[in-house]
């Protein structure tokens, strides 16, 4: 398994807010199946972060791509592969 955080930053709040609960439900199925590490928004507003625990970049593209934040233009993103130091 390899690590890939996806930066989800902020591009409309008022869709943010109406989804928000879409969201949060999406990530809770993933994390159910095993695929989050760790997820949480940004205290200063500006977006949030996922880390998924997935085989590939072409898998947290696709998991990512289904976020109902990025489906409803809510949010952007950004993937990139992290290498957890423990």
């Amino acid at each position: 398994m390899k690590y890939f955080a996806v930066f989800l930053p902020m591009l409309d709040q008022e869709k943010s807010q109406k989804y928000r609960e879409d969201h949060l439900n999406y990530l809770n199925e993933k994390r159910e199946e095993g695929k989050i590490f760790a997820n949480g928004r940004f205290a200063d507003g500006k977006g949030g972060l996922v880390i998924y625990q997935v085989n590939s970049f072409e898998e947290a593209e696709q998991l990512t791509k289904q976020d109902p934040y990025i489906i409803q233009g809510a949010r952007g993103f950004n993937i990139h592969e992290w290498e957890m130091v423990r």
